[in-house]
């Protein structure tokens, strides 16, 4: 099993796959490795669905870390191009935390689900002796649209361009630079750069903006595994080649400095906030103007192209780009946060 967030592909498929429960017909989109959503059909309605961990970090800020937390849930739907619209919610709580410290958390979360549209519809709470930060749950978003309207993650066609929105890392070099600051090495205003990424870890608005920009062809979020592991699903579920162009993968403020001396690739490293967009040529205008309406950056990083052996591959500048099979920002958080347990120690 890889030591990745996720599980890996020869796990998903000998011990997932053939294990689904019952094989029901109204099941129009079911679990796949790389795949962030599932598809019920419901009277010929489409109820788009996932399912994510819930991870809140005091140290953000417990307003920011559950907004954070929610954007992650509901991300996955969204990346459908379905607007998610219900929301099933169960939070583990550690011992430690405080009826306030909650309190905070469910009101963030109740406000930026109102603002998106998203109710709550059942869920369950309560405290426990073994939970610790920052996993205190889980949730299930939802959401209803038409079966044509989906974006699928197998969707890339030959000849569709590729978009990415932010770039590599943000999300990782956000949360170490704002956690462990004060043990980076570096310019007080390149620390202060990295950590304003933490502004773009949000993802929803921009899926569902995109999406209606323009039939969307694929779309996914970058998680963990990073781009590289974005482009390598997305084209493994189409069985396409994606020619990606290493100059036009754009790199935000403090990112590459920070992967630079934390020692670790960005590309491999965790990106919520980032999105992997396939698109017809002709759409790549009114989808980058949308975005960009949105002061989110865009850029144009590469194409779609056929395979004849009916396998995928990712090619950057002609070299072949694998899977990774190690997220490097969960063992820098790891040493980082050693470091400073030492530290406060002695």
């Amino acid at each position: 099993m890889s030591d990745l967030g996720k599980i890996d592909r020869a796990f998903f498929d000998r011990h997932i796959a053939p294990n689904l429960g019952a094989d029901r017909d109204d099941v129009a989109v079911g679990p796949a490795h790389g795949v962030d959503f599932g598809v019920v059909d419901i009277g010929g309605r489409a109820l788009v669905t996932a399912t994510d961990p819930l991870s809140i970090l005091p140290a953000l800020g417990l307003e920011r870390a559950a907004r954070f937390a929610l954007d992650l849930v509901l991300a996955d739907v969204a990346v459908s191009g379905v607007p998610p619209s219900h929301l099933s919610i169960c939070f583990t709580l550690p011992e430690g935390m405080t009826d306030e410290e909650f309190a905070t958390v469910w009101e963030t979360i109740h406000a930026e689900c109102t603002d998106l549209g998203v109710a709550v519809v059942t869920g369950h709470t309560a405290r426990y002796a073994d939970p610790s930060h920052p996993w205190v749950g889980a949730a299930t978003a939802m959401g209803v649209g038409d079966h044509d309207e989906i974006v699928r993650p197998d969707g890339a066609r030959p000849g569709d361009r590729l978009l990415l929105t932010n770039g590599p890392a943000v999300e990782s070099v956000g949360l170490l630079s704002t956690l462990f600051g004060e043990q980076l090495e570096l310019p007080a205003d390149v620390i202060a750069d990295a950590q304003e990424r933490l502004e773009e870890v949000f993802a929803v608005r921009d899926a569902l903006t995109a999406a209606a920009a323009v039939p969307v062809r694929a779309m996914h979020d970058v998680t963990e595994g990073g781009l590289a592991g974005a482009l390598n699903e997305m084209a493994d579920g189409a069985g396409v080649r994606f020619a990606v162009d290493g100059d036009a993968v754009p790199m935000r403020p403090g990112v590459r400095e920070v992967c630079e001396a934390l020692a670790f690739d960005p590309w491999a490293a965790t990106s919520c906030g980032s999105l992997l967009l396939a698109v017809d040529p002709d759409g790549v205008a009114a989808v980058r103007g949308a975005l960009e309406a949105r002061e989110t950056p865009v850029a144009e990083i590469g194409r779609v192209e056929a395979v004849g052996n009916g396998e995928s591959e990712v090619r950057v500048d002609e070299d072949r780009l694998e899977h990774p099979r190690v997220d490097p920002s969960w063992d820098a958080y790891a040493d980082l946060a050693a470091e400073a347990a030492d530290g406060t120690d002695s």
